[in-house]
Parts: C-alpha cells; structure tokens; sequence
C-alpha cells in the first residue's frame, strides 16, 4: 500500500471542513456579526455559523426551527447562590423553566431563541459566568472534585488548581483551535469521583517527598471509540500543573496529523499511536526537559465505591460544618427550583457544587441548621430519602431535544428506575444503569453496570413484513470505573424499547440470586458467559442464543476467508 501523504496544513485545509470553517473566521468573530445576524433571522443564518455558535455553547434544539441549547460553563460546578439564581432567572425568562445538570458539571438550558443572546450573555457575565467554549473545539468545561476544599478525606485543595486553569484556558483563542473538543479533569478526592479514567487529561493529587502534586493521566475518552486514560508515570508539583497542562495541549494540538480527520482528532488517537511513554517524551520535548517519575501510581480508598457520588450528610475538614448530597434526579432542575435551592444556600451560609453524577451539594452547612435544609430542599423537590439509584444513574438529553439522539433517556431510565424500585427495592441500590440517546456517550453508558445506547430496530409482521423502525437498545455489560475501569461491551443487541425496563430487570435478579459475597454487578457479569447474559436478559433458553452466536460466528469467519481470497 502507498504511504499516506506527510501532514500539511494545505491537505488539512482541503480534507477537513471545520478546519477550513476556522481559518475563513474563526468562531469568536461571531459576536461582531451577532447584531446583523439577529436583524437577518434565525432562518438566516447559514450553517457554518450554526457550527461556530458551538463556540459558544450553543447547539440546536430539536427540532431545528429556532432555539438552541445553551451549555453554562462551571468550573470545578462550585456555584454561589447568585450565581445559581442567575441561571434560574435565564431559565425562567428565556429558557421555559427549564434545565438540565450534566455530567460535566454544567447547567444546560434550552429554548434559547437568538435574539435573546445579548441579553443572556450580558447576565451571566455580571455574575461571573460564561458559556465560551462549552462546545466547539476548546477546552471543555473543567471537572473536578464538587467537595475539593471541604472533604475530610481529600489529600489537598485543588480548587485553586481548577480556578487557575479555567482562568487560563476559558475564552483562550489560542487554546480554542484544538484539533477537536478536549476535557481536563483535577482533583484529590480519595474516591476519584470525578472519573480520571474517562478524560483526555487527568491530574490526580499525589504526595511525593511530602510534597503536593499530581499524577497524569491522558488519552482517556468514550464517544463511539471509547478509551481508558494511561499513566505518565510522571509526577508534577503543584505549581507546575498548568504548563504540564499546556504542554500536553501544546504537543497534541501543533501535530497536524490530528488535524487530518474529525473521527481522528481526540488526543486519545495520539496516545494510541505514541504509547504512555512516547507521548510522555512528547511533552518533554515540549517543555525542554524532563517530567519527575512518579514509580507508584494513585489509588482511590477501598471503600470508594460507597461514597464516589458524596451522597448524604457529611461532615466536613472545617468544624461545625457539614455537606449534603442531594439527588437531582435525571439531572433536571427547572427554573424555578434553581432560584428555589438558591435561596435555601444563601439562607445557610452554603454554597453549591454540581457533581459528576448530575446531582448537587450543599457545603458549608452548619450543623445546627442541617435538619432544617434537608426539609426545605425536600419542599423543592429534591427529597434524601430515596433510592441510591436515583443519585447514580445517568441519562442523557436524548429525545426530544437532542438532534444526534434517536432514543429517549431520561424518561427511559425514568421507567427503569421506577420499575428496579417496584420489584427490588433497595436491593437494587449499587447497580449503576446509564441510558444514552447515541453514541456520543453522554450519558457514559460504555462504563456502567449496565448501559443502554439508543439505537432503533425494523419492526414486522406474523409474516415478516416490515412495519417500519421503532426506538430500540443496545446494553452494554462489563464497564466499570474505578481501580480496575474497564470499557464495557455490547451484549445484548437490539432490545425493543418497551422491553428495556424487563431486560434489566432479569440481569439485576440474576445478580442478585447468584452473586458472590461482597461481589459487585460488573465482577459477576465478568464471571458470566456472554450466552448466559443474553439468554438472562432476553428471556430464553441458553441452548438456542449458544447456537445463534455459534451460526453468526460462522457467517463472520465465511466472510473474512472470502475477503482473504478476493485480496
């Protein structure tokens, strides 16, 4: 086979449209333009412009007749109650009480019509927020730790690592012409909440001499060509974490190779070609010297699987203080309990932080006046008392309002949860089940217990006559984060949508007849034969789903020896 020609930036130009959308204006440009664009209409504005609202947080809704979804950025998701009841009045105003809380620690907001921009920019900006690269090819919004400066167990504050980063690189024109979307993570949290696993750069708190730093890891990522992040083996002071940061960036970005392509551009394809250690010399070279070595990598705390979402009450480093966990369950929050929880934090002294699993915490509580909070965030509705599952489970925007999505999520896994709650109470409590519209994986339905991807299946007749496409599932087993994170895989294939709440619930009864002591979901499914899972899951006989794998992996090897002779 030829050689791929050598990587110019004439080739990127002529194979990548977004590169070339770039350089003919970049997206930042835009708001010059925004006056004459909201003069001109919505139905106006062409679609390479669409693309450099992304810049700005905004997508779309679904459908496309003129409203968008809005991505507030928040660092770290630490929120003061103004900042909180700012959103909430957005939402209100503009948004149709409406919001969402996502994985990534931002508040989403939807129905935003474009000649309401100004307005809502100039109002986050007076209280300290933004939206620029929420989307787009910049550094997404920075995770970390919701507890980090308030939890007993953290190993330091890395707040001010998280503050100075966003700082640097939020709204940096230079840091937001990246070869495609890039998510940093930083934290010390002993239970690594934040998913170090899954980000395309994590920093992990670390003591090394009795000195602060951080461990590195890169390249992780889901989407449809999920990764898991691999160790530097470096250790970073502290105060040289963000031109570690950079340099990483800085090495990735300026290869043009990962300019090539779209479906090539993360940085977890370049540590994929490099290797751990080849992408650590990377970085080295462009710094212009050498990271410390770091012999031992972080781990999180044995009993980190029971507080990785800091659910509850919880007292904190500072005395008299505590923090409370709630459950915002499917991640929405409307308008109007935005402002609500505003005005319970502000009435407490406390503030709010967003966490990974779209809930939020109250911190800085005192004591005394925990009863009290507990009581008036349940009048808002947002009640402790409830099944775990509704603090760890993930769903996605999906259907309706997501343009990629081709399945509902959250009143999918609604229904599911709803339906574990019925038949297993609290014994279901532990299973963590994520529902994604797509496969960009929002929702992280490649690392969960069990993960359902939407996807969609030909419906027919007693006599085989196709009556057209109906929603479907795809379930992913064997994903897991933590010490041992592993990327799931799809087992059972093609799940009707009506069926998915009683697909699950035969793999959690399963589960629960036939688990070892102390053995979580994803070591028992480890331990199962993918017939058995399907034939759990599906309801039949394993002797028959044996022999439909077995005649499917005939059909795939007759194919591959015909590919072989026709080469």
């Amino acid at each position: 086979m030829p050689e791929a020609p050598a990587p110019t930036m004439d080739l990127v130009l002529k194979r990548n449209s977004i590169e070339r959308l770039k350089l003919e204006k970049f997206p930042f440009e835009l708001m010059n333009e925004l006056p004459e664009l909201i003069e001109r209409g919505y139905e106006e504005v062409s679609e390479e412009d669409m693309v450099r609202f992304q810049w700005y947080g905004l997508y779309h809704d679904k459908p496309k007749v003129g409203t968008f979804m809005m991505r507030v950025k928040i660092a770290g998701g630490l929120l003061s109650p103004h900042q909180l009841r700012t959103i909430g009045e957005l939402s209100l105003r503009f948004g149709r009480n409406d919001g969402e809380l996502t994985t990534r620690q931002n508040i989403q907001l939807h129905w935003i019509e474009l000649g309401h921009l100004p307005d809502v920019f100039a109002t986050l900006d007076a209280a300290g927020l933004g939206t620029t690269g929420a989307c787009g090819d910049c550094v997404r919004n920075i995770t970390g730790c919701p507890v980090a400066g308030i939890d007993q167990d953290e190993l330091f504050d890395a707040t001010p690592l998280v503050r100075k980063a966003a700082a640097f690189f939020y709204g940096n024109r230079e840091y937001s012409d990246l070869p495609r979307k890039h998510k940093i993570t930083i934290s010390t949290c002993a239970y690594h909440c934040n998913a170090p696993a899954i980000n395309c750069i994590a920093l992990i708190g670390v003591l090394k001499d009795g000195r602060r730093g951080y461990a590195v890891r890169v390249g992780g990522g889901l989407s449809s060509a999920p990764r898991i992040s691999q160790h530097l083996g470096a250790f970073v002071p502290e105060e040289e974490a963000l031109d570690v940061l950079r340099g990483i960036l800085d090495a990735w970005r300026t290869n043009l190779k990962y300019r090539m392509s779209r479906a090539k551009a993360r940085l977890k394809f370049m540590v994929d070609d490099y290797g751990a250690e080849g992408m650590r010399a990377e970085v080295e070279r462009v710094l212009g010297r050498r990271l410390e070595d770091l012999p031992q990598t972080p781990t999180r705390r044995p009993d980190a699987a029971e507080d990785i979402v800091h659910f509850g009450v919880h007292p904190q480093r500072q005395e008299d203080r505590s923090y409370i966990g709630f459950p915002a369950y499917l991640g929405r929050m409307s308008g109007e309990q935005m402002i609500a929880i505003a005005g319970i934090a502000e009435s407490a002294g406390a503030d709010i932080r967003l966490t990974r699993h779209q809930n939020f915490i109250l911190g800085n509580i005192p004591n005394g006046d925990v009863d009290r909070v507990i009581a008036v965030v349940e009048e808002a509705g947002y009640p402790l008392e409830v099944n775990r599952l509704r603090a760890t489970s993930l769903g996605c925007t999906g259907s309706p309002l997501c343009n990629y999505a081709v399945a509902e999520t959250k009143t999918k896994l609604d229904e599911i949860v709803q339906h574990l709650e019925a038949t297993f109470g609290r014994q279901a409590e532990g299973v963590v089940v994520n529902v994604d519209g797509c496969p960009h994986a929002c929702a992280q339905h490649w690392v969960a217990d069990i993960g359902l991807q939407g996807s969609t299946l030909r419906e027919r007749d007693t006599a085989g006559a196709s009556l057209g496409k109906i929603e479907a599932y795809e379930m992913y087993l064997r994903g897991s984060l933590g010490e041992e994170a592993a990327i799931g895989r799809p087992i059972v294939r093609r799940v009707p949508h009506d069926q998915a709440r009683f697909f699950v619930e035969r793999l959690v009864a399963a589960y629960l007849r036939h688990r070892l002591p102390e053995e979580s979901f994803k070591d028992f499914a480890d331990r199962q034969t993918d017939e058995f899972l399907i034939a759990t899951a599906s309801d039949r006989p394993i002797a028959e789903v044996a022999a439909e794998l077995e005649a499917k992996a005939r059909r795939g090897q007759r194919q591959s020896d015909a590919e072989l002779l026709s080469a």
